[in-house]
């Protein structure tokens, strides 16, 4: 045999072992990164929303009547009747919706500059509100103010606590069962999809729970025999979409709040949009707060749908059972 095919088997068996070697490291390695990828995170497990019963819609809901108001963003029912905010302004209406007290001076007391209630709450002879500076989309000046029920006179406020990264406040809530205070944002961003919590007592930060999944601009909350209730503006109403209404379990021990539709609001006047929402127990009512006739870009009023000249403020009543 030649020099030269001696060479050739040579190199022709030095290849085949190389391959043999590289094949051999490449399945070591895909077994090490199969054994890697099998390795259990270390997640906070929460359970399987689907399988709460308690998650199931709680009531059903018939349309009882409507009330024209003056006011497009919170509603709050007390004993004595009903009370209502605008974005500059709160009103009191009886049992009988006549109104009886009407404010537009309801910031005059605030240090920091402020245009801007939104959902409201009524608790101990006191009317609870997310205020803030808002303009084309964005917010300043967060805070909670609390107003005497009586003269709508401001009696104090509590700081906003900017670690919550909350970006906006659309709404509030008390929930006396926790002792607690409740905010939402309406903001289309992370800021929205939490709801945060703060002392009923002192009015300090708590923390925040993840809404799963979280609803599009939200716009409201109420409180409600251990649920926090949530009214979204998430139907196009250039598209006749409807609204809802949405609930989750407060439940502290965990991180998260699953989310459930209480609601779908394809039985009021289009075209507009859902604004806060509140209980009447004794009468076991939902109020929801709904304004119709303008278009509405980055959160404010921008002109006015066809046939309309004004914007309208309703109040639809539904009988809960």
């Amino acid at each position: 045999m030649s020099n030269k095919k001696k060479n050739l088997i040579i190199v022709f068996l030095l290849l085949i072992a190389t391959i043999t070697v590289v094949s051999s490291l490449t399945d070591n390695n895909s077994e090490e990164v199969e054994e890697e990828e099998s390795i259990a995170l270390p997640v906070n497990v929460m359970g399987r929303y689907e399988d709460d019963l308690s998650l199931k819609t709680k009531y059903k809901y018939s349309l009882s009547d409507i009330h024209k108001v003056n006011g497009r963003q919170g509603i709050a029912v007390s004993k004595d009747g009903y009370y209502v905010s605008d974005s500059t302004s709160l009103a009191f209406y009886d049992k009988n919706w006549k109104l009886k007290r009407f404010s537009e001076e309801v910031f005059d007391d605030f240090k920091n500059e402020v245009n801007h209630i939104g959902d409201i709450d009524v608790y101990n002879n006191e009317i609870y509100a997310g205020v803030e500076y808002f303009m084309n989309g964005r917010a300043s000046n967060i805070q909670i103010a609390v107003f005497d029920i009586k003269d709508f006179s401001l009696k104090r406020t509590y700081n906003f606590d900017s670690i919550s990264n909350q970006t906006e406040v659309s709404g509030i809530a008390v929930d006396p069962d926790s002792k607690s205070i409740w905010l939402c944002s309406w903001a289309d961003s992370d800021s929205g999809r939490y709801l945060y919590q703060y002392s009923l007592e002192k009015g300090k930060y708590l923390g925040k729970y993840h809404l799963q999944a979280a609803p599009q601009w939200i716009q409201g909350i109420a409180y409600l025999d251990g649920y926090i209730y949530i009214s979204a503006d998430d139907g196009t109403a250039d598209l006749g979409e409807a609204d809802h209404i949405y609930r989750v379990k407060v439940d502290m021990s965990k991180t998260t709040m699953p989310v459930l539709i209480e609601r779908t609001l394809d039985d009021v006047k289009l075209v507009g949009e859902i604004e806060g929402l509140s209980f009447d127990k004794i009468n076991k009512q939902l109020l929801v707060s709904y304004n119709r006739g303008s278009q509405i870009i980055l959160g404010m009023p921008s002109g006015f749908y066809e046939g309309y000249d004004e914007e309208i403020h309703e109040i639809y009543i539904y009988d809960m059972k």
